[in-house]
């Protein structure tokens, strides 16, 4: 598929803070315009409401990456991550 440029224009200041947020979630301005983009024709809506993660979901996201990073699960087997989201349940 041919890909076509779009050149968007705005002041230095919103464009620097747009981008330390978008840093903070993941994605860069290019992947934010795509999925704009792509939201608005599947939607025919406009769709955002994304927002930097909280301490907690960053603290998840971290230990996300670590365990890929080192190639290792949290739980060694499935019967590990049953029991252990059953204790946590009974709390």
């Amino acid at each position: 598929m041919a890909s076509s440029m779009l050149h968007v224009r705005m002041d230095e200041d919103t464009k620097s803070q747009g981008n330390a947020v978008l840093d903070a979630i993941g994605l860069s301005a290019s992947d934010a315009v795509r999925l704009l983009y792509r939201r608005l024709a599947a939607d025919q809506a406009f769709p955002l409401e994304l927002k930097v993660p909280n301490s907690e979901t960053r603290a998840a996201m971290a230990q996300s990456a670590d365990m890929l990073r080192a190639r290792r699960a949290r739980f060694v087997t499935s019967d590990n991550l049953i029991a252990s989201l059953e204790t946590k349940r009974g709390k």
